[in-house]
């Protein structure tokens, strides 16, 4: 009887979350001004996958390639204070990308950069995956050279809601990776009103 009432609480917590998601996806409009914000925001991101310390970590991290023997479920389980994690957030590109979020006033939430088979080079926090190949935040911008633009959502591991726009890292006109950040969605609209 324990168990019953157990997995009902649990479903019933994991369909108000989904009901949350849903509504506040619905709610949320993207207007001219918001588009033209986040049009805004791609180039200002653009120009961070295209600074001399973004590109030259890309670089070294694809001469590696991924972590031996990691995945998206072993990272998971990876606790933030673990020295792989530390290792990516106080490298040259995770402090980069920590400056520039801090920057920011609040409007970027997230941002992490991957090398050409997907898997972490340097982030301000720790991801919710480790390799991000497969998914259009990586592939798009990976695969066309142009800049991919997410839905509104409530992102795990930023624990906030936010559009998430990912441009390219280019080497001699060739990607070699691709940059992500995730953009506030109430600081998104403060900046389309100014």
């Amino acid at each position: 009887m324990m168990m019953r009432v157990d997995l009902r609480t649990c479903y019933l917590a994991a369909a108000a979350i989904l009901v949350m998601t849903a509504v506040a996806q619905a709610e949320f409009e993207i207007t001219p001004s918001i588009q033209a914000e986040l049009d805004r925001q791609k180039r200002v991101v653009a120009g961070w996958a295209a600074d001399a310390v973004i590109v030259k970590a890309v670089v070294e991290q694809n001469t590696k390639g991924p972590v031996v023997g990691m995945d998206n479920v072993k990272w998971k389980v990876l606790r933030r204070s673990d020295p792989l994690v530390r290792a990516f957030q106080s490298n040259a590109a995770g402090q980069f990308l920590r400056t520039k979020m801090e920057g920011s006033g609040g409007l970027i939430t997230e941002a992490f950069l991957s090398a050409a088979q997907g898997e972490k080079v340097a982030f301000a926090e720790k991801t919710t995956s480790y390799i991000h190949k497969g998914a259009a935040k990586f592939d798009v911008p990976f695969t066309t050279r142009g800049a991919w633009q997410g839905r509104p959502e409530f992102d795990e591991s930023a624990q906030t809601y936010q559009i998430q726009i990912s441009v390219p890292v280019l080497a001699d006109g060739s990607p070699i990776g691709a940059l992500v950040v995730g953009v506030s969605l109430s600081q998104l609209e403060k900046q389309a009103k100014k």
